[in-house]
């Protein structure tokens, strides 16, 4: 029962274009090379959150280590499932996805720009015509009314007093 002694200074050094390749026919390599450079697909950067590598979900505190062939296994596996499974998840989904999503989109421009607009308008139109019948309306009915209920309460004085002095 002992501890297996690994070198901690082990690493694999890989360049980045091998690295972050797609699996790709070797064929397709030589238009890539023709294709011009990948544009930015989120300029916004709506999508942060979603930029998860391996050391973002998998971590070994510095006191426990696996192995370093598990480690490099572990960490090339998540990067292909990662990247296969995106692959085909997309081919399957994103089309119809943006279907569904400009068909949504169409429907609710359509009702706001010919619907809601239009209504939010003529309610604003009308407004000002509302506004001098409802006053009349208060003036007439309810202002009398309160008007009256102050001078009839207007006189009433309320004095506090123990009740145990009493």
């Amino acid at each position: 029962m002992g501890l297996e002694k690994e070198k901690e200074e082990t690493r694999v050094f890989m360049d980045e274009d091998v690295f972050h390749s797609t699996i790709e026919p070797i064929l397709k390599k030589e238009k890539e090379k023709a294709r011009a450079p990948f544009r930015d697909r989120d300029p916004r950067d709506i999508h942060a959150h979603l930029k998860v590598d391996f050391e973002d979900v998998i971590g070994e505190p510095g006191s426990v280590h696996s192995l370093d062939s598990v480690w490099i296994g572990s960490h090339a596996l998540f990067e292909l499932i990662k990247f296969v499974f995106y692959r085909v998840l997309t081919t399957l989904l994103a089309i119809p996805m943006a279907f569904v999503s400009g068909l949504v989109f169409a429907i609710l421009s359509c009702v706001h720009i010919w619907m809601v607009m239009p209504l939010v308008h003529s309610c604003m139109m009308m407004l000002p015509s509302v506004q001098v019948i409802w006053s009349s309306l208060m003036d007439t009915f309810v202002r009398p009314v309160f008007r009256s209920a102050g001078k009839c309460l207007s006189s009433v004085n309320v004095k506090s007093c123990r009740t145990d002095l009493l």
